[in-house]
């Protein structure tokens, strides 16, 4: 494949864009229901939340289809009140602080006439991510952002690769790089429709035969000097 001159970097959100850590969702769900329910059943709803959320997720890597927290809830019988969703957000807010490296980055890119967007693998609407962005101050150096949430499928599958492309204004694929912690669904998934995809490893996901990546950073301060080549 002949590659052009990088007009686009798409990132991933979790793990890429926020540090890498590892989070018990059954805890958190559990300290989200504790305050909302009866203590005799908060624990048992909470790890039924987290078990059906468990669930999409496997469903999104087996058949690449999306899902929302409007639905997983409706799904494990919780009618939320706009409280709950504070609490399930506020108990998230210390996983999702933006690596401080991010905000020259984007500003670096965008000053070389590069847009900036985000693809990321959620559930959640538009308005939380929106709202974690905002909190970091980079919402605005983002040219375009899709949220799986919004649209019928996941990574890897080329139609949410397409999408991404669309909202930065990308009409070739040649012409971007996609930026991932995950082997399949970022690096297989941006190789498969044409981008050239940089990888962020970390520990606790699984390598995947068919992801090579173009190249591979430790930190998104690294990225510039893979790009340069590119240019």
């Amino acid at each position: 494949m002949r590659f052009m001159t990088v007009h686009a970097v798409i990132f991933d959100w979790g793990g890429t864009l926020t540090p890498w850590h590892t989070i018990d969702h059954q805890v958190l769900w559990r300290s989200v229901c504790a305050p909302h329910f009866p203590a005799a059943d908060a624990a048992a709803m909470g790890d039924a939340v987290a078990a059906a959320e468990a669930e999409l997720w496997r469903q999104s890597e087996s058949v690449q289809r999306s899902a929302t927290l409007a639905g997983l809830l409706e799904g494990a019988g919780v009618t939320p009140s706009a409280e709950f969703l504070a609490e399930y957000f506020r108990a998230w807010d210390p996983h999702t602080f933006t690596d401080p490296e991010v905000a020259p980055l984007f500003r670096l890119l965008r000053g070389r006439g590069i847009k900036v967007g985000v693809l990321s693998n959620t559930m959640w609407p538009r308005s939380a991510h929106e709202r974690v962005f905002a909190r970091d101050e980079v919402l605005p150096l983002i040219d375009g952002a899709v949220y799986t949430s919004e649209i019928p499928w996941t990574k890897p599958h080329p139609a949410a690769f397409r999408a991404a492309m669309e909202a930065v204004g990308a009409a070739d694929p040649a012409s971007c790089v996609f930026v991932g912690d995950r082997p399949y669904d970022d690096i297989y998934g941006a190789k498969q429709v044409g981008m050239r995809a940089v990888l962020v490893p970390n520990s606790e996901v699984r390598p995947h035969e068919a992801a090579a990546p173009d190249a591979v950073i430790t930190r998104l301060s690294e990225l510039p000097s893979r790009l340069d080549p590119w240019l």
